[in-house]
């Protein structure tokens, strides 16, 4: 498929595919079990309409249809078929088929890319022809597909394809068909409208990108559900990520892959530390995306996004009726960063008044066992909170017990629900899971617009996702990207001295130093600075220089210059007789200060990325680091270093100064600039950054850059 924005022909090619009039099942059979018997039948059981033309050489009808001998039998224009056949016929099937001009094919079969060499070969050439043909090609090792919206199950699970009949419905997308199944059922178990299920297996000649493309334009789908493995074409679904945004419609997200490790890089700690999950997250979450931890979190959120009138943003206010659930929630908010709108008595007269005198207001708001003798409360309460402008979104996490306590407490919660249009989240989420409920009740909750969840911790951990989405800062820098004169004369790594002298005049600070050949040029140098000065070997072999004894502080005369000389190359030698010095870098010995990491990478695929966090030699120890685009204002990216787990020590800690955050981000946002310049450049390290307090800002004490050829 082209990298560019979708075609026109292919999206006409994927209606044919999701939206066919016409489907030939290679492979067809009645055997019990086999994969074109199930799909057979879930064409019938869900009333396909359009022509059907099962194709088996041995079997002369099926179920009252005349069987084709073979796919040269088809007629020109059929728009999809599905082959439920071996990997050992699919090559010639798709060829076949390609030849008959048929619009889309699903591929069941297994054993292709991941199957070794013949079966990547396979794979790839199917993909030459789907591109040279215009034919999707869905698969191979797939589920197939359902469109809920036809009702046309293309798929050998066996599937009632339920419409979502006017409601609002969610658009699936994953590249694992199991999992595409698994979220399907726990959706639809919500009464949650589904409007297309794809599953995209290996994605030989269609991605989830073509999918999510096509999703956006349907009026049917209003929220994109995805899990992803690997994304083949993120530029494209960085752009269809942001075009769902920009259409109101939310792409919900689970990617596994937080446990893997890093891409090594050799030269570094940017390398390590912006590994590929982390930075796919910082791409996405920029673009638009609403990340998921789990499964479990991710029909959570859609559910949420599907069915309120807004998505939770600002402060939460929590609803409940036992002191200890209070106590519980403050805990969870607290551990998951989700804030909560501050009620008191003094600044929230309409909630005090529906209030009897004895509970006081606060958020979370523990309305004790008042609701079981004045149901009324319930609504009082809900309506003063909803109408509250400093309240968000709003919980009520309530004890159900039975279906006689649940009689007393739902009709007043759905009054506050129904009796106007909401504006605002409201969520319903039990204390008691397993308590019986009646389904009715549950059901209108959702008719409402007011998700039902069985716990309440599931019910704030969803919250929590969206509200911090809502509260993401997509502003961008009205700075031009900056060039760097000289870069094209480098490549490779790119030692300390070559590196500062290259981001230095761009605004980078650095030290005042001089690059030194020999011992002579050492103390010239040094005596030329002022002494105390500092002393670092300079090699693009030798990217982390403290651990071969290459850097050499506080050097207080010439002597001490020349003997720090000899001690050096000594001890660079003794790590790795294959490490030649290019000489040293003199530097002034500056003041002390809180050291930080600042970095940038050019992913290849990804596009630029910026790191910046708690660093020094326990940079990726500590890990205490923000992921921030490359085009994020001073403020925004202020905003960010806030956020670090070690934030309090920016602030002043314990006495000590505020430091000159934005000096730092001022360096970040410069970094960035050159980054979105310069693609050639893969990684900068600048580490330590020395952060001194407030109005004395910041200078780099290290570079590295890493430079592509």
């Amino acid at each position: 498929m082209p990298d560019s924005a979708q075609s026109a022909p292919l999206s006409s090619a994927l209606e044919r595919l999701l939206r066919p009039r016409s489907v030939a099942v290679v492979g067809a059979s009645d055997k019990p079990g086999a994969l074109g018997t199930t799909l057979l039948s879930n064409l019938d059981a869900n009333g396909f309409a359009g022509d059907i033309y099962p194709i088996n050489p041995k079997r002369e009808s099926l179920g009252g249809r005349a069987c084709l001998p073979g796919i040269e039998a088809l007629p020109e224009g059929v728009d999809a078929a599905v082959l439920a056949i071996p990997r050992a016929g699919v090559l010639d099937a798709v060829k076949a088929l390609a030849a008959r001009k048929v619009g889309g094919v699903v591929i069941f079969a297994a054993g292709f890319a991941e199957g070794g060499a013949e079966g990547l070969a396979e794979q790839r050439e199917i993909a030459r022809i789907a591109h040279e043909t215009g034919m999707v090609v869905e698969g191979p090792n797939c589920l197939g597909l359902v469109n809920y919206v036809d009702r046309i199950p293309l798929t050998f699970v066996e599937t009632d394809a339920r419409p979502p009949a006017g409601k609002r419905a969610i658009g699936v997308v994953s590249q694992s068909g199991a999992m595409a199944a698994v979220l399907g059922t726990v959706l639809l178990a919500r009464d949650c409208g589904v409007s297309y299920s794809v599953s995209t297996g290996n994605e030989a000649a269609s991605g989830v990108e073509d999918y999510v493309e096509w999703l956006i334009d349907q009026p049917d789908t209003h929220v994109i559900a995805m899990i992803v493995e690997q994304f083949r074409k993120p530029e494209r679904f960085l752009a269809a990520a942001a075009r769902a945004a920009a259409a109101g419609k939310p792409i919900v997200l689970l990617h596994p892959g937080t446990s893997s490790a890093a891409r090594e890089s050799a030269a570094t700690h940017t390398g390590a530390m912006a590994g590929d999950y982390a930075l796919m997250r910082a791409k996405v979450t920029r673009a638009g995306v609403i990340m998921a931890e789990t499964l479990e979190e991710l029909g959570d959120i859609a559910e949420i996004a599907l069915r309120c009138p807004a998505l939770p943003a600002g402060h939460t206010a929590v609803l409940g009726e036992s002191g200890a659930f209070k106590a519980l929630t403050l805990d969870l908010a607290e551990t998951l960063g989700l804030p909560l709108a501050p009620l008191g008595d003094a600044d929230s007269p309409a909630l005090r008044a529906a209030l009897p005198p004895f509970v006081p207001v606060s958020n979370p708001l523990d309305i004790t066992a008042q609701g079981l003798s004045e149901p009324a409360i319930y609504t009082r309460c809900l309506d003063a909170l909803l109408d509250d402008p400093r309240v968000g979104a709003v919980l009520a996490g309530i004890i159900q017990a039975e279906p006689v306590t649940c009689a007393i407490k739902f009709p007043p919660i759905l009054a506050a629900a129904t009796t106007r249009p909401l504006s605002k989240p409201l969520i319903f989420a039990g204390l008691d899971e397993g308590a019986i409920v009646p389904a009715d009740y549950i059901a209108q909750l959702r008719a409402a617009g007011v998700p039902w969840f069985p716990t309440t911790e599931r019910a704030l951990r969803a919250i929590t996702r969206l509200t911090q989405w809502s509260a993401r800062d997509t502003s961008t820098t009205a700075e031009a990207a900056l060039a760097v004169p000289g870069l094209a004369d480098h490549a490779g790594v790119i030692p300390e001295y070559q590196a500062k002298a290259l981001l230095g005049p761009l605004g980078i600070p650095f030290p005042a130093g001089t690059f030194a050949a020999s011992a002579d040029e050492a103390v010239a140098a040094a005596e030329a600075l002022g002494y105390p000065v500092a002393m670092k070997a300079q090699a693009a072999a030798l990217s982390h220089k403290s651990d071969a004894g290459g850097v050499i502080l506080n050097l207080f005369d010439g002597a001490a210059v020349r003997a720090a000389w000899e001690r050096m190359h000594a001890s660079v030698a003794a790590y790795s007789s294959a490490i030649r010095l290019d000489g040293v870098l003199i530097e002034a010995m500056g003041a002390r200060g809180v050291e930080m990491i600042v970095g940038a990478k050019n992913d290849p695929e990804w596009g630029p990325v910026l790191l910046a966090g708690f660093g020094g030699v326990t940079a990726e120890i500590l890990g205490d680091v923000r992921l921030l685009a490359a085009d994020m204002t001073v403020e925004a990216v202020e905003a960010e270093l806030m956020k670090l787990k070690s934030a309090a020590i920016l602030s002043g800690y314990r006495g000590a100064p505020a430091l000159d955050v934005t000096a730092l981000a001022q360096l970040i946002v410069t970094l960035g600039r050159v980054l979105r310049a310069e693609p050639s450049i893969r990684e900068v390290d600048l580490n330590p950054v020395i952060l001194h307090p407030k109005g004395q800002g910041v200078v780099a004490l290290d570079a590295l850059m890493l430079v592509e050829g």
